[in-house]
């Protein structure tokens, strides 16, 4: 089994695929051969994966052995209607063979293989698994994502809390955007206080991949 990193994050719409990409070209850069794969995603109308296509084009410039590969290689289960797969797949079981056999074939490509989960550690897929439990059973370091914008104490302690009940070794990393100008103010004084380090996404991406690679 390759290195396995796990992109997870507080909640939807907080900046996976941002920080996926971001980590794919740190790796890269590094002369280590990356791979890539987003083994759910829904909201997927005509055969178009958004964040599969965006990430695969992504991994096509910096890993040539995935310049053959299609969406469906790198995103095996895909469902239509935009909601938790529980929803969007009417409980449709989880089919972790199609998952293990995309991860295998994407395993011979690569030494690092960044695995993008999709909404948050409690998204239900099917009716006995959450997306914390996928995690687990394909025993990779995790990355949790947080944005910085008022709340972010709360998500982020909640959604490292449930790691930590799984023993599932994480790392935090805040994706702070342009609108989010009052962080330093609010939420990052509590995280001063406690001890707790906070890394950013655009500006320690390298400390990142290095705590994730050695984890």
């Amino acid at each position: 089994m390759k290195k396995r990193i796990f992109i997870t994050a507080t909640n939807t719409d907080i900046g996976k695929t941002h920080t996926t990409k971001l980590l794919l070209k740190e790796f890269a850069a590094r002369g280590i051969r990356v791979g890539v794969i987003k083994p759910i995603e829904t909201g997927v109308i005509d055969g178009i994966a958004p964040d599969g296509e965006e990430l695969l084009e992504c991994v096509k410039e910096l890993n040539n052995t995935f310049k053959a590969l299609r969406v469906e290689d790198i995103v095996p289960v895909v469902y239509a209607l935009a909601a938790a797969p529980f929803v969007a797949s009417n409980n449709t079981p989880l089919d972790l063979k199609k998952i293990d056999l995309a991860i295998e074939k994407l395993e011979k490509l690569c030494d690092v293989l960044i695995i993008e989960g999709a909404g948050g550690l409690y998204v239900p897929i099917d009716a006995k698994t959450m997306m914390i439990d996928l995690i687990k059973y394909l025993k990779a370091t995790t990355l949790l994502v947080t944005h910085c914008s008022l709340g972010c104490i709360n998500d982020t302690l909640l959604s490292s809390k449930a790691l930590l009940d799984k023993n599932i070794p994480h790392t935090i990393a805040f994706n702070c955007r342009g609108t989010d100008k009052s962080f330093e103010e609010i939420s990052a004084p509590y995280f001063s206080k406690i001890g707790f380090e906070v890394l950013k996404v655009d500006e320690n991406i390298d400390t990142i991949c290095d705590v994730l690679y050695n984890q």
